[in-house]
């Protein structure tokens, strides 16, 4: 069951809505504790004058900003605690707006807004409903765990969703700040047309119970088999092609490819380049008796 972790109200107008925020995703990354090689001695950070080389106790630390040359400015907690924003306890709409005139780039992270009370649930069904119709999104503002937010409230067909966003100053120009992007260049009508011809054969209905987290996989496989006490022999992984071919070729050869065979769950294709070799599977053996599991290392791959 997922915990609240906000409570106040979605305000719009004269009306009020009592709202809880939930968590919509959880992260299931594998998250790793650290030891001395060779015993199970857990290793710990300690904040440390750098100067001095002393431990420095929590009451005695204060923030700083980096201006540059060498150069910080100080900060203590009652002077950043003037600078927090007011607290509320409602999340305040100001606009509706279409949902395709927000750059999905502007999206950070998703939360679920729930009824709280007994008296919220008409109301927060007739908002949703509403919003649905009309097919627009709200945005808002409020604060959460001292900090000032941005959102998007969208409706879904059971809930509605809270998605923080990012302020516009924080989104990066791609024009202004990425190399190489191509402007001039335009590519010929021909390659637009096999390039459409492409996509169109890999269409497909969004289904993300399609696309699993490969490598979080072979972790959980990797920690069970250790657990079990069993040797595990990695092979090196069968270098990719960098052979550079036509961009019409790869094409053609991309939509021949796809023509009467059924999609994979999940792919990943790259235009004028051939898809990397699949690496081979690890071979696992079973010893009588096994103090330890050593693990062989991959060798690195030469840069090509």
């Amino acid at each position: 069951m997922a915990r609240t972790i906000w409570k106040g109200s979605l305000s719009f107008g004269l009306v009020n809505v009592p709202v809880g925020v939930y968590p919509a995703t959880q992260d299931k990354s594998i998250h790793f504790n650290q030891f001395e090689r060779g015993t199970s001695d857990r290793i710990r950070y300690k904040k440390v004058n750098e100067r001095t080389g002393k431990e420095v106790e929590a009451a005695n630390i204060v923030k700083g900003v980096d201006l540059g040359g060498g150069e910080y400015v100080i900060l203590d907690e009652d002077e950043l605690a003037a600078a927090e924003p007011e607290r509320s306890r409602y999340i305040e709409i100001t606009d509706f707006v279409s949902l395709n005139e927000i750059d999905p780039v502007y999206f950070n992270t998703t939360y679920y807004l729930a009824p709280e009370g007994e008296t919220a649930g008409k109301a927060y069904a007739l908002l949703r409903q509403a919003m649905q119709d009309s097919g627009k999104v709200a945005v808002a503002t409020f604060v959460m765990r001292n900090k000032e937010y941005l959102v998007a409230i969208r409706p879904e067909a059971d809930v509605l969703a809270l998605e923080t966003m990012y302020f516009a100053d924080e989104v990066r120009s791609p024009v202004d700040e990425l190399p190489n992007l191509p402007d001039s260049e335009q590519p010929s009508e021909r390659e637009v047309k096999m390039a459409e011809l492409l996509i169109e054969s890999m269409e497909g209905s969004w289904d993300p119970s399609r696309y699993h987290d490969t490598h979080r996989q072979k972790i959980e496989a990797l920690i069970e088999e250790k657990r079990q006490g069993r040797t595990i022999v990695a092979t090196a992984p069968v270098p990719a092609s960098s052979k550079v071919v036509d961009l019409m070729a790869a094409l053609s050869a991309s939509i021949k490819a796809q023509s009467g065979t059924a999609k994979p769950a999940a792919r990943k294709s790259a235009v004028g380049a051939k898809a990397p070799a699949k690496r081979a599977p690890a071979k696992v053996s079973t010893p009588k008796k096994v103090a330890k599991a050593p693990v062989a290392k991959t060798p690195r791959r030469k840069a090509s």
